[in-house]
């Protein structure tokens, strides 16, 4: 029997190619016989139109100098995802790496890096957690509450400050502009029978409201979801609550309030420690805060001032029957005061902004340990001839553990031929250790406190188009990472121990295409929208610590990433998703997997039916947790 690598890569490698080829030549006619494209309210044409979020400088997707992917409304309303992680399994370089559906529990890297080299925020609050970046994905917020998902690529401290050293993964919540109600129904089932002779299944119900004043917005949601697992102790379930304000204070000021907990508990059967950790449980809460005020003190002069909060309380049992045996209870509070400003003047914008960060965790493992944070952020952005838009800046941080440290980035892009952009970056970043890499005791795995900071620099450039209808994307990019931090071991007897282990050298490319066709009044076709991407990665390492022999995550790297996605609307009253994403991985068996969601809508209600491996691929993301076969949801949304 051939190999899925050998069957799957040369089929998808040719779809993404005539898909490439089939955009260039689009691209080419649109430029010069189409009209813009014209729609009410939230529609696929906004997708150049949308503004990255970053807190000081901030540039429509069409000028960004950088590569970033951008899910937008319209894509999230029609992916056959049940969680944000799967909403980014989808996101070219992005490597999602889940133990069980739903987004259960998931590590999230990006383009060969670990899972604590990301930085995740909402609406630019850092929830990252220092304890361990195993939590980092346990969000208060549904998938209806996502206006967009911002990915940055490549290091990016000097827009983000530490520990984005590979990335960021903004999510950008919905601002309500009218009154109104909507809920999300469902229940799933792979069909398969657990050791009770019962069916597996899951099921979900979301709810939020808008209420829309004459000087202020309110958003309110909140959501329950269960199920009995997809094999033996992997059953969960899961609550959360979300709001978010914003009141106005005059004519030009504004009052953000964000506040949203999480409760989630599921049997973790092979998450960490398999097979020994067969009757695991874990019980993850997470409580998030933040108010801001933005002011103008002059016309051209925005300041921004922010507190946020976050306590997270991460409950583990290694035998749920034995809590006495193994357990480790961990609680983590973490206060982040930031002061950002944008001024405008005849030669440029300018950004600045200063941060304060203290990180505390009490814990019966790791003890009771608490670091500060201090960083300054100075950003300058002009265009010195016409076309031709330069970003530079640096963050100059300073750790109570490591002392000064000063992170500079640069990135440029120029128009030329219409809606081609050419464009480079360089920057540099750094990931803290987490407590967990520096003070866990465990019978397989020991802390080391004498890790030394993670540092990265990089470089990237590429070629943009973007019009209202289509996006694409190549790009080149070389990374290096010093001092990179990996549990490794002499012996398979020894227990894994963290190491500054080696230097990290990657090189990658990626290919991007998004195109939308114009919604006809008339015919079978009124929307149709088709991506596809391609991501090659190519790391190499340098050992640094000659005495360690075996790795556990410097050899399970990303190679290579083949993801497309086809959306149809039919008559305007029925909708059909196809998706197939492919990932080859060091150390691990190659897979392709084919979702797809099919579904009738009316103007009040839609009723869809999600099938997620269609095809009943057996793979494994993480450790050596086989994920679940094909799995089926039928949903009911409602809006008001």
């Amino acid at each position: 029997m051939m190999s899925l690598k050998r069957v799957a890569f040369p089929v998808i490698l040719f779809t993404t190619l005539s898909t490439f080829s089939a955009l260039s030549i689009c691209s080419s006619l649109s430029a010069h016989a189409q009209q813009p494209l014209k729609l009410k309210g939230d529609s696929i044409n906004k997708l150049n139109e949308v503004v990255v979020k970053e807190n000081r400088l901030q540039l429509p997707f069409s000028k960004q100098n950088r590569n970033i992917w951008i899910i937008d409304q319209e894509k999230i309303k029609t992916l056959p995802a049940r969680s944000i992680s799967e909403l980014l399994s989808y996101v070219s370089g992005v490597d999602v790496r889940q133990r069980g559906p739903g987004g259960l529990q998931a590590d999230i890297s990006i383009d060969g890096g670990t899972f604590d080299q990301s930085l995740v925020l909402i609406n630019g609050i850092k929830v990252s957690d220092p304890q361990t970046g195993h939590n980092m994905m346990n969000l208060p917020i549904n998938m209806d509450d996502i206006d967009h998902i911002e990915v940055l690529r490549g290091s990016a401290s000097r827009v983000y400050g530490i520990n984005a050293l590979t990335g960021a993964i903004n999510i950008v919540t919905r601002n309500p502009i009218k009154t109104g109600v909507s809920t999300n129904v469902f229940a799933g089932s792979s069909f398969k029978d657990n050791a009770s002779g019962d069916k597996y299944y899951n099921y979900g119900v979301h709810a939020s409201g808008n209420l829309v004043l004459k000087g202020s917005s309110h958003l309110l949601s909140a959501g329950q979801e269960a199920g009995n697992g997809y094999r033996y102790n992997t059953a969960f379930n899961n609550q959360k609550v979300y709001y978010q304000g914003k009141y106005a204070v005059g004519k030009t000021d504004v009052i953000d309030v964000l506040a949203g907990y999480v409760h989630n508990n599921f049997g973790a059967n092979g998450f960490y420690s398999s097979p020994g950790d067969k009757e695991s449980e874990e019980t993850v809460k997470t409580a998030l805060a933040s108010i801001a005020y933005t002011t103008k003190l002059t016309e051209n002069w925005t300041i921004v001032p922010r507190i946020s909060y976050r306590n997270n309380v991460d409950d583990y049992l290694y035998i749920k029957q034995t809590p006495e045996k193994f357990h480790n209870l961990h609680k983590t509070n973490v206060f982040d005061a930031e002061l950002n400003n944008t001024i405008q003047t005849k030669i440029g914008t300018f950004g600045l902004g200063l941060e304060a960060r203290t990180e505390r965790i009490k814990s019966t493992n790791l003890g009771k340990r608490n670091r500060n944070n201090a960083g300054m952020f100075a950003e300058y952005k002009f265009e010195p001839v016409s076309r031709l838009l330069i970003n530079a800046g640096v963050y100059t941080n300073y750790n109570s553990d490591y002392g000064w440290q000063a992170f500079p980035g640069l990135d440029a892009g120029y128009n030329f031929y219409g809606n081609w952009r050419v464009f480079a970056n360089v920057g540099t970043g750094q990931r803290l250790p987490t407590y967990t890499d520096l003070y866990y005791k465990g019978p397989t795995n020991i802390g080391n406190d004498q890790l030394r900071p993670e540092k990265s620099q990089y470089a990237e450039g590429g070629l943009k188009f973007n019009n209202e209808r289509l996006a694409l994307n190549a790009s080149y990019f070389v990374r290096r990472i010093d001092n990179f931090i990996d549990w490794v071991k002499t012996l398979q007897t020894d227990p894994w121990q963290p190491q500054n282990f080696s230097r990290v050298n990657t090189k990658g490319f990626t290919l991007s295409a998004d195109y939308s066709l114009l919604p006809a009044t008339e015919g079978v076709f009124s929307q149709v929208r088709i991506g596809a991407s391609y991501t090659n990665l190519t790391p190499s390492f340098k050992k640094t610590l000659a005495t360690a022999v075996f790795s556990r995550y410097a050899l399970e790297s990303l190679r290579n990433q083949l993801s497309s996605t086809v959306s149809a609307d039919f008559y305007k009253l029925f909708s059909l998703s196809l998706t197939t994403r492919y990932s080859e991985r060091i150390n691990y068996k190659d897979y392709m997997v084919m979702d797809a969601r099919v579904a009738f809508k009316q103007k009040n209600y839609s009723i869809y039916a999600d099938g997620a491996n269609l095809f009943n691929v057996q793979y494994i993301e993480a450790g050596a947790v086989p994920m679940p076969g094909s799995w089926f949801t039928l949903g009911l949304k409602t809006s008001f």
